[in-house]
């Protein structure tokens, strides 16, 4: 791994950010926590990438709140410009 952000999917839409810190935090000091609202998906961003790869093999295929998470190493934005496409 290079970054110390995780993707953290398959989540249930009533997770709060949290309950997720507190999950991951038992695998290390959590930064930042950050849920996508209504998408099933967030971010978590641990205090090194020693503990990211420890997060991430304890936590990804484990259960919580009755879904299989998974988790695995945050991909980079893409940095895409936005197009406006205009019909007259």
């Amino acid at each position: 791994m290079q970054g110390s952000k995780l993707y953290v999917g398959n989540l249930s839409y009533s997770t709060v950010s949290g309950e997720l810190e507190q999950l991951f935090a038992n695998h290390g000091q959590v930064k930042e926590v950050n849920i996508i609202e209504g998408k099933g998906f967030g971010f978590v961003e641990m205090a090194s990438v020693a503990e990211a790869e420890k997060a991430k093999e304890a936590l990804d295929g484990q259960e919580f709140q009755g879904r299989t998470l998974k988790v695995d190493e945050a991909r980079p934005r893409k940095n895409t410009e936005r197009r406006s496409f205009r019909r007259y």
